[in-house]
């Protein structure tokens, strides 16, 4: 609703509704190719829609729909106040995507895949708590894929580093000090000098990096050897520790109670959500394959809906489109089953409907709609190919026993569920810099804002829920190893997957003027004032050290206004 109440703001100020006249227009400037999208404002509003269509800077590389043309060219000058309306709701609903997707789809078949395979896929990730975990990548998923998405194109790169600081000045402020607020805890004192050390280590390669203008192959190499360095230094920390509490145990008396545990308390349960209450089956009988089918595609709970508030129900609404079309094509492999959730009828669907989904959404469709020898086009191919081994495991396999092969599904299932997370940001990032054009913000400022809270608010429920269970140390260290994975997995692999396509060996960064290092200074101040503030306290978290957080948030995020708005500016000399 922020992104609402802004559009609501602009448009009282704006003359006759013109979104673009907050900070005036200078009308009949001329067409250049030398002019950037957000000139469009400047112009006279018969000229914009032309400047669109013909300024290369104004189109979009990835995405599915044109938001910019839509804005100056499809709803007229009146009716701007609603097309930008319509986009908040749609920007908050991509989120509601991003959110679903990462949390019953994404993450779960990571579990499954750690969980299934064993050693031979348990890599550290698996093998250690503290968020540094398969889940704590699908918890991150949407950040991740945003950053992707956005370092793929010049000229949103500030969303990135916007989204990636303003997410670790929220995390490590309002999340953290809400969790102390909800329940005053003793940290883990090595694992939270550990952590922080880290991600200090991270800001500062980011901080060098904003300064030296560039990412070169080394640069984004070492952002991706240290994220491995830290996960190895977890491991052999967790290694250690439990070598040591078996040494003690060993020599302790009977009746002994077993030392503190300076780590993170153990999860109660390796998947991130149950689907035993959901998706089973209410009437416990032999289903035939078409109830099988309909059960498994119904994404609605009788009981469970009868028991919800309205609220909860207000948003399973919303919610229940999206979970239809991921129930129908993304599968899900669940250990913690019997039969390791398998529905024949719709896994078998799932041969058509996944492969058909990862050429439709790689690269935006660009590779699906590519017709082979000029016959038939790559999706055609797909499902013809899809439908015929549909039918050999369907005619292969049975309702009550799973295949063999069944944990290849969650393969196929990661991968297609990471590509609609790919997607959905993709056009987070294009709605985006829509608005950027519109009301004239930086993408600095966009991504602090709109794009690191919705891609971070459900991991702060998440930590709020953990908290309020018992588990405080483990949702304060949650804050930090997830923001680690996020921001050197984020920007070393972005930047590499740059460098990759481009005929150059380094990417250019160009920081959005002073609002860039205020958000770095603001993120650093952050972490130097935990380092020395919470040894000091003797790592007790009381709620006054979490209101102190909230309170240095709030004064954070005036100045990063002000600073936008050119209220704090630097003086030219």
């Amino acid at each position: 609703m922020v992104t609402v109440w802004m559009c609501h703001l602009w448009f009282i100020h704006s003359p006759m509704g013109d979104t673009c006249a907050l900070r005036g227009s200078t009308p009949d400037v001329p067409l250049s190719p030398s002019l950037q999208c957000r000139d469009v404002c400047g112009l006279n509003v018969s000229d914009r829609c032309p400047f669109i269509r013909t300024t290369p800077d104004c189109h979009s590389e990835g995405g599915y729909l044109n938001y910019l043309e839509g804005v100056f060219c499809y709803f007229p000058p009146d009716l701007l106040p609603l097309a930008v309306t319509l986009y908040a709701f749609w920007l908050l609903y991509l989120f509601l995507i991003l959110g679903v997707t990462a949390a019953k789809f994404f993450c779960p078949n990571l579990s499954a895949i750690s969980t299934v395979r064993g050693p031979l896929l348990c890599v550290p990730l698996t093998c250690s708590p503290h968020g540094v975990t398969f889940l704590a990548f699908g918890n991150g998923a949407p950040d991740i894929f945003s950053a992707l998405v956005a370092f793929s194109d010049p000229r949103t790169a500030g969303l990135a580093f916007g989204a990636l600081f303003g997410a670790g000045v929220l995390v490590t402020t309002v999340v953290a000090g809400g969790i102390a607020i909800l329940r005053p805890f003793t940290a883990a004192s090595r694992p939270f000098l550990r952590d922080i050390i880290f991600y200090m280590v991270a800001v500062f390669l980011t901080f060098t990096a904003l300064y030296l203008g560039r990412v070169t192959l080394a640069w984004a190499l070492g952002y991706l050897g240290l994220y491995v360095f830290y996960v190895i230094t977890v491991v052999l920390c967790t290694w250690i520790y439990r070598w040591q509490r078996r040494r003690s145990l060993v020599y302790s008396m009977p009746g002994t109670p077993e030392m503190l545990s300076d780590s993170e308390e153990e999860p109660v349960s390796s998947n991130s959500y149950d689907y035993s209450e959901e998706y089973r089956p209410l009437l416990f009988y032999q289903e035939t394959t078409a109830q099988i089918l309909a059960h498994a595609l119904n994404p609605l709970d009788y009981r469970k809906w009868r028991s919800k508030s309205v609220s909860w129900r207000a948003l399973k609404v919303f919610k229940m489109p999206v979970e239809f079309l991921l129930l129908l094509t993304v599968p899900v492999v669940d250990p913690d089953k019997e039969d390791g959730n398998w529905k024949r009828p719709l896994n078998c669907l799932h041969l058509v409907t996944s492969p058909l989904v990862l050429v439709l959404t790689l690269q935006s469709g660009a590779y699906g709609v590519y017709e082979i020898g000029g016959l038939l086009p790559v999706w055609a191919v797909v499902v013809i190919a899809g439908t015929a081994m549909a039918a050999v495991t369907f005619f292969a396999t049975s309702n009550s026993e799973p295949p063999r092969l069944h944990w290849l599904f969650a393969f196929l299932g990661f991968l297609t569920s990471a590509l609609w997370i790919n997607a959905a940001a993709t056009e987070v990032v294009n709605i985006l810099r829509t608005l950027g054009v519109v009301f004239r913000l930086s993408n600095t400022v966009l991504g602090l804002t709109l794009l690191a809270w919705g891609n971070s608010i459900g991991d702060a429920f998440s930590d709020f829920t953990l908290a309020r269970q018992g588990y405080p140390r483990m949702a304060f260290s949650a804050c930090f190893g997830g923001i680690i994975l996020n921001l050197l997995v984020g920007v070393g692999l972005g930047c590499l997957l740059q460098i990759s396509r481009s005929p150059m060996a380094e990417v250019k960064l160009e920081p959005d003027g002073l609002l860039v290092w205020v958000l770095a200074g603001a993120l650093g101040l952050s972490l130097v004032c935990s380092l020395v503030s919470v040894p000091l306290q003797c790592f007790q978290l009381s709620r006054v050290y979490g209101f102190c957080l909230l309170l240095f948030y709030g004064s954070f995020l005036m100045v990063a206004l002000l600073t936008e708005f050119g209220v704090i500016r630097l003086k030219s000399v």
